[in-house]
């Protein structure tokens, strides 16, 4: 292992196998003679009788290859000089233990003749060889944190937890640019920690954060990640808020120790819902036969790998993009894969005919907003009609249970996407099941989906800007897209047919402060923030519920809104009119009267 720069200034020997153990023998062998001397120098007040000394080296040398024994069956000689961590401590300790228990056997055999010499000597050298020993192999360590300590990052450490003494241990040995000056407790569990220590760094409250950036002079911090999300945005504003910029998270590794590492503007948005039911999910999925539209999607793919996950027994995939398609089938090799557009009714009867799924589960649809404006009836066909194809087609093959994903587009929709989606709701909520139960599952953007503003922020930013943000206070509301497709499935679990369920998707977040917040987690330059208006058929702010009417169920993060009835007859010959009428915006608002397009 080559030296670094900082370790080459301080003259310490390269740390490779054969210098170390060469350094170690001779240093120890030294140690080993300062110990005992000092042994008989404390037993005699400094004043050694001389029949005592005649013995000496004959006691010193039988000491040497006793402890040069020991030490290499605990493999002391082994240990890396920087880590000298507790762990090594112990071991040098039992190290010493059997030692000097195999010396004093001898003692005891051969006292007269070989040993001459007081039992109390015995005990000293062991307690002054211990301390030795160790001081030498901390020595280093010692110097390398005091010496990173002057030419590195103040760094914060903001949580506690059981990995937060690893984290101070790593950042003081690691080559990184952060050092330890304190530690600041964001959990009521763990106020009653304020003003004592870990590693010898105080754990102070988060109201006196302003007070350890002055006296302190802190540049950075790292956020434990093992915080739950809601301490961990939490964590981040009163950095944020602070005027901190450099802020990093722990992750702990599969070797016990900690890496710092860049905090993504994902982990600030997760919500992370406490009611997720694996075990309903399980139960839904294992053993079925499940067949997914769009399964190529970002959400298509993301159900695919949930529904492999939780022990689906065949998994029959439908998309009509071949490379998207391609790419899920090797992530999931076992799958059935189908390039078939949902429009084409008769290979979509063929497939589920062939296949009899246990579920169907429709997450195919056009869903990019101004797209979707400049192509209205590709739109209609692919989002209407296509979907009614999925649900006709499930339902005539005795389909048990048929989930659609949606959208919150789809209340009080303002564009194209959102009105064909609320479209298929009332289709989805009106069609006669027959045999089939009939669920549609609501819910607002997946944080990294194709498409969406978190990817495009990043390459631009990565571009060194400008940000385009279509208007300052327009919102959206985000959730993981594993999480999403969790709490999709647990829904169907729980679905008796019918219901349109709108999942909990938190509060919804301001996206010019997640503009900020990606600059300031990612941008190594200034970058500027472009507004440029909104886009065809965008809208402010997005809503899940029509009104108060929702019901509850038994997981919090999953709602029931009200059934709309719309005869199915009627809603059957209006689609057909929308196919056939020149002016869809009008046929559109005849199915949705709350559909207002943008700009009227």
């Amino acid at each position: 292992m080559a030296l670094t720069k900082k370790e080459a200034n301080l003259g310490l020997p390269a740390p490779t196998f054969i210098t170390r153990s060469l350094f170690f023998l001779s240093a120890d062998f030294i140690l080993f003679f300062v110990s005992l001397y000092f042994a008989y120098a404390l037993r005699f007040d400094f004043n050694i009788p001389l029949h005592y000394m005649s013995q000496f080296y004959f006691v010193f040398f039988t000491l040497v290859l006793l402890k040069w024994g020991s030490f290499y069956l605990f493999g002391i000689y082994r240990m890396t000089w920087r880590f000298f961590g507790l762990q090594d401590a112990k071991q040098l300790f039992y190290a010493h233990i059997l030692a000097f228990t195999g010396f004093f056997i001898l003692y005891l055999l051969n006292t007269s003749l070989f040993f001459p010499m007081p039992r109390s000597v015995i005990g000293i050298d062991m307690v002054l060889s211990l301390i030795l020993i160790g001081a030498l192999r901390l020595s280093k360590r010692l110097m390398i944190e005091s010496s990173k300590g002057d030419a590195h990052k103040p760094t914060l450490i903001i949580g506690i937890s059981a990995n937060t003494a690893n984290l101070i241990k790593s950042m003081l040995e690691d080559s990184n640019d952060y050092y330890p000056v304190g530690i600041i407790a964001v959990q009521e569990k763990n106020y009653n920690l304020i003003n004592s220590t870990i590693q010898n760094l105080k754990i102070s409250g988060a109201n006196d954060l302003g007070v350890l950036l002055e006296s302190k002079r802190v540049s950075a911090a790292i956020i434990d990640g093992s915080l739950p999300s809601e301490y961990l945005q939490h964590a981040y504003k009163i950095l944020s808020d602070a005027g901190i910029t450099d802020i990093k998270r722990s992750t702990l590794l599969s070797d016990g120790k900690e890496s710092i590492t860049s905090l993504s503007v994902e982990e600030l948005l997760a919500r992370h819902p406490k009611d997720l039911d694996t075990q309903t999910i399980e139960a839904f999925i294992s053993e079925k036969c499940v067949l997914i539209t769009g399964a190529g999607g970002s959400i298509g793919s993301e159900i695919v790998l949930q529904c492999h996950r939780f022990g689906a027994q065949k998994l029959i995939l439908i998309d009509h993009s071949e490379y998207n398609l391609y790419q899920i089938g090797e992530k999931v090799p076992s799958a059935e894969l189908y390039l078939c557009n949902i429009i084409d009714r008769d290979t979509l009867d063929g497939i589920i005919e062939k296949s009899r799924p246990d579920i169907v589960i429709h997450a195919a649809a056009y869903k990019h907003v101004p797209l979707c404006e400049a192509n209205i009836q590709t739109a209609i066909m692919n989002n209407v009609i296509g979907s009614r194809n999925v649900i006709d087609s499930a339902i005539e093959h005795n389909v048990p249970k048929i989930v659609i994903i949606s959208t919150d587009k789809a209340v009080r929709p303002t564009n194209v996407m959102g009105t064909t989606k609320r479209v298929v709701e009332l289709y989805a909520q009106n069609v006669d099941p027959r045999n089939s139960e009939i669920v549609a599952v609501r819910f607002g953007n997946v944080l990294g989906s194709s498409g969406s503003v978190i990817p495009k922020f990043k390459s631009q930013i990565e571009a060194g800007g400008p940000i385009t943000l279509t208007h300052p206070d327009i919102t959206r509301y985000f959730m993981l897209i594993s999480e999403a497709c969790q709490l999709v499935l647990q829904a169907a679990a729980i679905a008796r047919g019918g219901e349109l369920f709108i999942l909990d998707m938190g509060e919804s977040v301001k996206i010019a402060d997640l503009a900020h917040t990606m600059i300031r987690l990612y941008a190594s330059v200034p970058i500027d923030i472009v507004y440029t208006g909104l886009r065809p058929g965008e809208k402010l702010y997005e809503e899940l519920l029509i009104d108060e009417s929702e019901q509850k169920t038994a997981f919090e993060s999953i709602m029931i809104a009200r059934s709309t009835h719309y005869p199915i007859e009627t809603l059957k010959e209006d689609i057909e009119k929308l196919l056939a009428n020149t002016n869809a915006i009008e046929a559109l608002q005849k199915i949705v009267p709350e559909f207002q397009p943008s700009g009227t």
